[in-house]
């Protein structure tokens, strides 16, 4: 049977990182925790539960963190943690029979779903989604291909069925967006992956202030030449909704047709909605709206798709006086939410 080290980065967290520790007990073959500057009784309870503690001084980037307590493992696979997590029994049932099944693939990761996303909702649209959660520590390169042979650089992987709990907290979204800013202001050039999860998170946990924070990243990344079209039009999304904020009439109308370049998105249908309804402007804000719930698809917050559109639309009829068609549009709203 294969062997697994758990690896974890930690601070602050002596109210759930026994739960996660002691969901873990008989799977893992070894705890690594490292400690980034706790000031409560985490390093005690990581001691207590079994694990050896390590302490890394923190430097405002995750990803060196987590490289760190990586370096530390020595069993044949890593399975990385935060210390909101835990497994129930069935799930630690199903990740038992993994690990005897493990051994027989050739691996290199496994995605497991990670569930209650949408409790303190940031970047995540969807409240149970495969994340890669098991990695093998050292990879074999395999040679393939009968002619013109290459060694395969793609990692094998596969999901599973184990469920993980998230029970955050608090709600991250201001730590995040603050880690967001400064990597900016740091010169950092956000990848791909990193630029969405902006864009994102502002829309879904951000205020007036965190957008107008954000416009001289956005502003300059929408004049980019290396984003491709799908970063631009995130870009597009958050300067359009900057623009309502500052009542920027001709930024709007420049992002909107940024936007309008390809199929447009229906963040920015949801944006000229709030723009026309300001203009109390009910007709044409409906037209927008509609257009965002049944026309466009969203590319950063789901919600922008479904229901907040149809209750935007229903707010319009009530302002015209159509208290019906307004119960219609609130229903299919209440239906949207049910179904994420």
């Amino acid at each position: 049977m294969v062997t697994i080290s758990l690896c974890m980065i930690v601070k602050n967290e002596e109210d759930c990182l026994g739960r996660c520790l002691d969901s873990l007990k008989g799977i893992v073959d070894e705890m690594i925790v490292v400690d980034t500057g706790s000031t409560d009784r985490t390093v005690e309870i990581a001691k207590e539960k079994g694990a050896s503690v390590y302490h890394f001084d923190w430097t405002g980037d995750f990803s060196e963190a987590r490289n760190y307590s990586f370096s530390l493992a020595k069993c044949d696979y890593i399975y990385t943690a935060d210390a909101d997590e835990e497994l129930d029994e069935d799930n630690r049932q199903r990740f038992l029979k993994l690990k005897e099944d493990i051994g027989r693939l050739n691996v290199d990761v496994v995605q497991m779903y990670y569930c209650n996303q949408l409790q303190f909702r940031t970047v995540y649209n969807y409240d149970r989604e495969l994340r890669p959660k098991l990695y093998k520590r050292l990879r074999e390169f395999l040679w393939i291909d009968p002619i013109h042979e290459q060694v395969s650089l793609e990692p094998v992987v596969c999901d599973c069925d184990v469920e993980i709990m998230h029970r955050p907290k608090e709600n991250h979204a201001g730590r995040d967006l603050a880690y967001f800013r400064k990597a900016v202001d740091d010169g950092r050039r956000l990848s791909r992956r990193l630029h969405g999860m902006y864009a994102r998170e502002l829309f879904m946990a951000g205020s007036d202030d965190d957008f107008i924070k954000a416009k001289a990243y956005f502003s300059d990344a929408a004049l980019d030449t290396r984003r491709n079209l799908d970063e631009i039009k995130e870009a597009s999304c958050v300067l359009a909704h900057i623009a309502i904020i500052e009542k920027d009439t001709d930024s709007l109308l420049k992002y909107s047709l940024k936007d309008a370049i390809s199929e447009m998105s229906s963040e920015m249908c949801y944006e000229l909605g709030d723009f026309y309804y300001a203009k109390k402007d009910l007709d044409e804000a409906i037209v927008w709206y509609y257009n965002a719930a049944y026309e466009c698809e969203s590319i950063l917050d789901l919600r922008k798709s479904r229901e907040l559109p149809r209750l935007a639309i229903a707010r319009c009829y009530k302002d015209l006086g159509n208290e019906e068609q307004a119960a219609d549009y609130e229903r299919e709203a209440a239906q949207c939410k049910e179904e994420k």
